[in-house]
């Protein structure tokens, strides 16, 4: 390991050269080079390398010094983190595919094909809607007209009803967040 003076008049350490070989494999040179120009684009390869490795260096350097300042200041990675992830979007909303993706959902969304889909669908959800509210009020009609009938009849009793029975008790209990000291508040009555 040696030190070379980076970036700014500092030392940094340099760790040994990850430098892989540059020489032709099965002495491949590439044709009108003679074997002198070919030492010097080594040569010039291997100080390009070099300086990358060195330039790494310092800006690892770098990077660690303008953290520590960062943490002295009180900023944190999160701070940073909202920083960046604020600016990428900046960044994405100011593209040239975004405003234009932008602009094609704007005239799409004036067209009269999408009001037609979105009316349709707003029916649909209409209608979804009243079906299940009929359900919901025929199967809370059947449930009263069970309730109603007299406690010896072989449904009231089956392991089934009083399953649903103790089932829609919970669910009540949760819902009024009612205790009622263990009595029954499903409305149902238990045998």
């Amino acid at each position: 390991m040696h030190r070379q003076q980076g970036f700014a008049g500092e030392n940094v350490s340099t760790g040994p050269s990850m430098n892989f070989s540059t020489r032709p494999i099965d002495d491949c040179s590439p044709p009108g080079l003679t074997e002198e120009e070919l030492d010097d684009l080594r040569i010039e390869l291997l100080k390009t390398e070099d300086e990358i490795q060195t330039l790494r260096q310092v800006l690892l350097a770098k990077e660690k010094y303008a953290s520590d300042i960062k943490r002295q200041l009180g900023l944190s990675p999160l701070s940073n983190l909202k920083q960046n992830l604020s600016k990428g979007w900046q960044d994405v909303q100011t593209s040239t595919p975004y405003i234009t993706a932008s602009a094609t959902l704007d005239d799409i969304s004036r067209s009269e094909a999408y009001k037609r889909t979105q009316e349709t669908f707003s029916q649909v959800g209409q209608v979804t809607t009243a079906a299940l509210s009929s359900v919901g009020m025929a199967l809370t009609r059947r449930l009263a007209e069970m309730r109603a009938l007299p406690l010896q009849g072989p449904p009231r009793h089956s392991s089934t009803f009083k399953s649903f029975e103790e089932m829609v008790g919970g669910v009540k209990e949760k819902v009024t967040g009612g205790g009622g000291g263990g009595a029954n508040t499903s409305g149902f009555y238990m045998s």
